[in-house]
């Protein structure tokens, strides 16, 4: 089958033919109709994703079920599924000992996890063999171009807001109106909040507006003049951006990590009000799995 395939750190992409793989047991192949692209993937080219070369990238992984793998009962041939990039752990080590959920903090803290593009082969590809547990059934008026995007951006935009545990009368931010971003945003204007984006670019303005944004401001200070927001969805991954946006956070408030930087840290301002009088929380996003979707 073709492939592409990383060759190594910062050199570029290759189509490439590689063995087709077969559905070990526990495991379904898969063939792939959309692929999405994350900066992840571009990451993980740079080298932040350690010496992985070569592998095939690609984590928003949607297609048919072609075969299914020994011991396998949940999936069957002519499934739709979908995949993010965690797709199972090892069940072994101390952390999986606690029985926790099958989520991103996973790859973080699970010794040995099976994840799309880093451990195991990717989703930009004619094939995938992917962990049975680690597929959701796709609904049938979903199209795969517009399924792919969901097993990361979706998935994860939709993690943050949960994790934040908005209220009915709470408002909802999102800084960052990218790949991320303008789903955050349809998201939370889908769940009944009132909604503000937050971005520099003026361009960006009308698009947020139509994706469902109540206001659009441009910073902080902006949103603090508006009578701030009660959570703050981080979708980029502009921390100093992110820094100044907190000064339009409102007490109890939560700020939602969902964008992320290997090369940089994440900090918080001493300016205004101090961040330890304002009994505010910073959420570092495990992306929940839950039944149904992720």
């Amino acid at each position: 089958m073709k492939a592409v395939v990383m060759t190594g750190a910062n050199k570029p992409w290759e189509v490439q033919e590689v063995p087709t793989p077969t559905a070990e047991p526990g495991q379904v192949l898969v063939k792939v109709h959309a692929s999405g692209m994350c900066f992840t993937d571009v990451w993980s080219t740079q080298g932040y994703g350690g010496d992985l070369y070569p592998q095939t990238p690609g984590h928003e992984v949607v297609g048919e079920v072609v075969e299914v793998g020994a011991g396998v009962h949940t999936r069957q041939v002519g499934d739709r599924v979908g995949t993010t990039w965690v797709q199972s752990a090892c069940g072994r080590c101390a952390y999986c000992r606690e029985n926790r959920p099958l989520t991103g903090q996973t790859a973080m803290n699970c010794v040995a996890p099976r994840t799309s593009g880093f451990s195991a082969q990717g989703g930009h590809a004619e094939y995938i063999a992917i962990a049975a547990e680690g597929t959701v059934l796709l609904p049938d008026g979903l199209s795969y171009t517009d399924a792919a995007p969901m097993m990361c951006a979706g998935y994860t935009t939709w993690s943050g807001l949960r994790d934040a545990s908005p209220q009915p009368h709470e408002k909802v931010a999102v800084l960052g109106i990218g790949g991320l971003g303008h789903v955050a945003l349809q998201l939370s204007k889908a769940c009944g909040f009132e909604t503000i984006a937050i971005t520099h670019s003026p361009d960006k303005h009308d698009l947020a507006t139509q994706l469902g944004a109540d206001h659009v401001v441009a910073n902080g200070k902006e949103l603090l003049e508006l009578g701030g927001a009660d959570i703050l969805l981080v979708t980029t991954n502009a921390f100093g951006a992110a820094e100044e946006a907190m000064t339009g956070l409102r007490v109890s408030g939560r700020v939602i990590l969902c964008g992320l930087d290997f090369s940089q840290p994440f900090s918080i301002s001493s300016e205004g009000v101090p961040f330890h009088m304002m009994r505010q929380q910073v959420i570092g996003l495990g992306e929940h799995r839950y039944s149904g979707y992720r």
